[in-house]
């Protein structure tokens, strides 16, 4: 594996969380009395996870791609919106190596369903789950996310460029 040919994205994102259920990280419905709000289904993790792989590729963010203004994109699966971003960042050459992810949520504890996100994550974009890592933190009673008022996700992406005569962005 050639290091030149190896490439790092980041993602982040924030949603809201308002009453309801259920919520949805990483493709799973876990039980909660609420839900994330977006414009999409506001998969936090799926959405952080989305940017990362298009801005290790140079291709972007999830919000280029899929924009809030768009109909079609109204309540959109973010697993979906994941897979096409993934299909489009492989046609330039690149093969995804590995992920690794921070949830940030006070509430509830994730714990128990971390190994359950990382095989659905794993699954959309036809990784083997060790190649997700999936980590849970809480913002110990501070700020927005301390009070349970949103939750946040950041993954890391690790791409390598596998066609060695795809020209670099």
């Amino acid at each position: 594996m050639n290091p030149a040919n190896l490439r790092i994205g980041i993602g982040h994102d924030t949603h809201r969380l308002i009453p309801g259920g259920p919520l949805i990280l990483g493709g799973i419905s876990i039980p909660h009395d609420h839900q994330l709000e977006g414009h999409s289904d506001a998969d936090v993790l799926l959405h952080a996870v989305t940017d990362a792989v298009l801005g290790a590729a140079g291709m972007g963010d999830i919000g280029e791609m899929f924009p809030d203004n768009l109909i079609e994109n109204k309540n959109r699966d973010s697993a979906e919106m994941l897979q096409l971003a993934a299909d489009q960042v492989r046609s330039q050459g690149f093969k995804l190596v590995n992920l690794d992810c921070i949830i940030f949520a006070e509430r509830p504890k994730l714990s128990t369903f971390k190994s359950r996100i990382e095989e659905s994550v794993a699954s959309t974009l036809n990784l083997n789950p060790d190649c997700v890592n999936v980590k849970a933190k809480t913002g110990e009673g501070v700020g927005q996310l301390g009070r349970g008022e949103c939750m946040m996700a950041q993954c890391i992406a690790l791409l390598y460029r596998s066609n060695e005569n795809t020209e670099s962005r």
